[in-house]
């Protein structure tokens, strides 16, 4: 199926990357992908940003592509994209390519080889419809609603399956039928089958494949895992850098194979035979074509390994800071902030003091540095009694007479991600307020009498307030008596009204 935006990041991360942008079209943006493509050989940065019903352009490489003007200060709308519900973003080297939630699959590169004439090109034409892409380098493959794989591109070392020449114009069929996922590494691919069967081929000169032997495979081939308990569970994901390749399975174990000369694979050696690695427990996992790195989460902490901007991390490294999204987490490892495929933005609110911050921040979930446990979903955050009296009522409250010698408490009408987030304002002063949070820290900030933290989330609700997101909102407001919000609902009120009585009229007169 085609992934949906579950990538959660905060807007200010690439304020370095938007600096010279009008700021004021910034909070109109809803997602933003970036991807990198290659000109005269240098990845460049590159990106799409999205808002409620339009697509936009924003770089030179990409803008060339197809065929707008660049402009450091204005993101160039791509007028072929508008009002389209785009459900998955992946590129190459040279190409973006994206899906839509009818099935159409559009690509633009400054390859001449695509032959896209400077434009989005429409790849699927009659009655396929698609369900995922995957990029690598410089093939594209495609899957089709009844689970058959088809592909596109450069076949030198069999990216496309088959003896075929490149095949830039035209979708080859792999022959590749009953399959659910599909992924991409550099110039490899694979295909997990309904059955959990796990094919895959390309070049394998560094095992990147996970078979036997190393030689270039034109044909699918079936992965086989050395026996062990965890490959009885269903794999769950498949992720692929340039050269080397993750499988995660549903109980969270992780295996790679490939390249590891920089720790690829997280194994603390530099053996490229598919092993397991020393993580456990993870939900997600990510790595890029472009850079030599992995990152995993386990739902409460992310970890790293790989070529760093820093050294060479042989082993999953735990990162510090608490980051809140694998985009945030890039920064640790790389100069600046990559996604990974689509997201979807926020904005964080509040502010901290920069010197106090580092010192207080210790304070949360530390493993040396704690006396009470917030206990959520069989998961825990650690957290010091006294700091959170000093800051708020309701925990001087719960932690004073009978509560002073609970060290553990339990949490039953909040998620952990809500929890954790609130418990993380307190000690840095900002909150990271989205559509998934919104109603659960709405009542939270209601129970614990935190009227900053009301603020923030009327003012969030106050910015995505308009006639579609109405019905969602306006029961919050009533049962929270919002009444700060008020004006903005009579101010909509008076526009429905407003557009009934023109439809009245014309449909009376017609």
């Amino acid at each position: 199926m085609a992934r949906s935006a579950t990538e959660i990041i905060d807007i200010n991360l690439f304020q370095d990357d938007f600096k010279n942008m009008d700021q004021k079209f910034l909070p109109s943006v809803v997602s933003i992908i970036s991807i990198f493509i290659c000109e005269n050989y240098k990845p460049k940065k590159q990106f799409l940003l999205m808002t409620k019903d339009a697509t936009y352009a924003y770089g030179e490489v990409i803008c060339s592509s197809l065929s707008l003007e660049h402009d450091m200060t204005k993101p160039q709308r791509i007028s072929l994209l508008n009002d389209m519900k785009i459900v998955q973003v992946d590129s190459g080297y040279d190409f973006v390519t994206i899906l839509t939630e009818d099935g159409r699959v559009y690509l633009a590169s400054n390859n001449s080889n695509w032959k896209t004439n400077n434009a989005f090109r429409l790849i699927n034409t009659g009655n396929d419809c698609f369900k995922m892409i995957a990029c690598g380098v410089r093939h594209l493959l495609l899957l089709r609603q009844d689970g058959h794989v088809f592909a596109m591109g450069d076949n030198r070392v069999g990216q496309i399956t088959g003896n075929e020449k490149s095949s830039y114009e035209s979708m080859i069929n792999t022959g590749i039928a009953n399959v659910k996922l599909i992924a991409c590494g550099g110039d490899h691919s694979f295909s997990i089958t309904n059955k959990e069967e796990i094919y895959s081929w390309g070049p394998n000169s560094y095992g990147q494949l996970g078979l036997s032997d190393k030689e270039i495979s034109s044909t699918p081939c079936l992965v086989s895992f050395p026996n062990d308990d965890s490959i009885n569970i269903r794999i769950k994901e498949i992720v692929a850098g340039d050269q080397h390749s993750l499988f995660l399975f549903e109980n969270g174990q992780l295996w790679g194979c490939g390249y590891n000369y920089n720790g690829e694979l997280g194994l603390g050696n530099r053996r490229s035979k598919l092993a397991k690695i020393p993580i456990g427990n993870l939900q997600q996992i990510k790595c890029s074509k472009i850079h030599n790195f992995s990152l995993a989460y386990d739902g409460s902490s992310y970890y790293a390994w790989g070529k760093t901007k820093y050294v060479k991390w042989l082993l999953p490294k735990k990162l510090d800071g608490h980051p809140t999204s694998f985009a945030s987490a890039s920064v640790q490892v790389l100069n600046s902030p990559i996604t990974f495929g689509l997201t979807s933005t926020i904005y964080e609110f509040g502010s901290h003091d920069s010197i106090s911050y580092k010192s207080i921040i210790e304070l949360l979930d530390n493993q040396d540095n704690y006396d009470v446990k917030f206990i959520i979903d069989k998961k825990d955050i650690k957290a010091c009694k006294c700091y959170l009296k000093s800051v708020s009522k309701y925990y001087c409250r719960m932690f004073s007479g009978n509560w002073n010698e609970n060290d553990q408490v339990i949490i039953n009408n909040y998620q952990y991600e809500t929890y954790y987030a609130y418990l993380r304002l307190l000690h840095t002063g900002k909150i990271q307020i989205n559509h998934q949070n919104i109603t659960e820290l709405v009542d939270l900030a209601n129970c614990y009498g935190d009227e900053s933290l009301m603020e923030y989330c009327a003012t969030f609700i106050r910015n995505d307030l308009d006639e579609q997101t109405m019905p969602k909102y306006l029961p919050l407001i009533n049962k929270y008596e919002m009444i700060e919000l008020y004006e903005k609902l009579a101010h909509l009120y008076k526009n429905q009204n407003q557009q009934s009585s023109s439809s009245s009229k014309r449909t009376k007169f017609s």
